[in-house]
């Protein structure tokens, strides 16, 4: 494994991170959920990336449980806030109130005094900025939040909140964006901003929801028990199904073959190719899969074989910036 400063601060993290959305909690039972925790850990990943709202909050738990003895100080803890955790009003998006008590709920529910990085899960137009930065700020001199994060924010709204973030000395270090051969939304707009402010992408999705692995097939009916088939996974990987992206990807293969790679290690080295990028998160449903995708870190593309797989995925790549999801 190999690892990548996160931002302009001194948070080393780990080059691939280990999600647990839609997995814990939710596709996979606890035993191999805390199997794959192992995994990841015996591949050297120390980066765990969570949210209050994944398995209605369930999720937390089972990773709370998953590193319960591990020490702490040897990894990095990831969660965010802005979904719906409870009936209330007030139990959803950047206020003060639902931030202060979502914070104080993912701190019991990982076992944790404090998280690594808090992360806005998406950027709230109906609370004023300041309001959500000044609640961060609270938590991290309480020393209950070592850095701020936010995710799926464009570059517009990066820039203020940065600007916000300075003013308070709030460390707001990272980005967490889909990010992927086939979604390259952010490289327009949202990359520049970052790294004119100083964040990191951290990264999700970066084989397209199973499709980069190769496994659904143009014509084809989706594998049993896979991504496609799940009602919330569905959602999010329909626009990859179209005939013209699945051949695309099955183009890919003879160069994930000359460069010794799967297709999913090709993809994931693809995106850890971006300076910009500090990590990408991996799920899995099972042990094996974290083992062989966290592979990926370290390789590095040449320039002959990026421009290869450009020409492959022309007219299937998506780059539209008003595609970052954001509310």
């Amino acid at each position: 494994m190999e690892f990548r400063r996160l931002g302009r601060s001194g948070l080393s993290i780990s080059e691939i991170s280990f999600g647990n959305w839609l997995t814990h909690a939710s596709q996979v039972e606890e035993e191999t959920a805390h199997a794959c925790v192992r995994a990841a850990l015996d591949a050297g990943i120390t980066t765990f990336d969570t949210a209050d709202v994944y398995a209605g909050t369930k999720a937390e738990e089972v990773l709370g449980r998953a590193l319960e003895g591990h020490r702490r100080e040897s990894v990095e803890i990831f969660t965010k806030v802005y979904g719906v955790t409870g009936p209330g009003p007030n139990d959803r998006g950047l206020g003060r109130k639902h931030i202060i008590e979502s914070a104080h709920g993912s701190l019991r529910r990982l076992k944790t005094d404090y998280v690594d990085l808090y992360q806005a899960h998406r950027f709230d137009r109906t609370v004023p900025l300041e309001e959500t930065f000044l609640a961060f700020a609270d938590l991290v001199r309480q020393g209950k939040v070592l850095y701020i994060g936010v995710s799926e924010w464009t570059a517009d709204q990066i820039t203020r909140g940065a600007a916000l973030a300075r003013e308070l000395n709030v460390p707001l270090i990272s980005n967490q964006p889909q990010y992927s051969m086939l979604w390259r939304v952010i490289e327009d707009q949202v990359v520049p901003a970052s790294e004119r402010e100083g964040l990191s992408q951290i990264v999700w999705s970066p084989i397209a929801q199973g499709v980069l692995t190769g496994k659904y097939l143009p014509g084809s009916q989706p594998p049993s028990g896979s991504r496609a088939t799940d009602d919330q996974g569905a959602k999010m990987i329909s626009h990859f199904l179209r005939d013209e992206v699945l051949t695309a990807v099955q183009d890919l293969r003879p160069l994930a073959e000359e460069a010794g790679l799967s297709l999913a290690q090709l993809a994931i080295a693809w995106v850890l190719q971006n300076p910009n990028v500090a990590s990408a998160i991996i799920g899995a449903s099972r042990p094996e899969q974290v083992t062989e995708n966290a592979a990926a870190a370290g390789k590095k593309l040449d320039a002959d074989l990026l421009a290869s797989i450009d020409k492959v995925l022309e007219g299937v790549v998506e780059r539209d910036p008003r595609l970052t999801v954001t509310p």
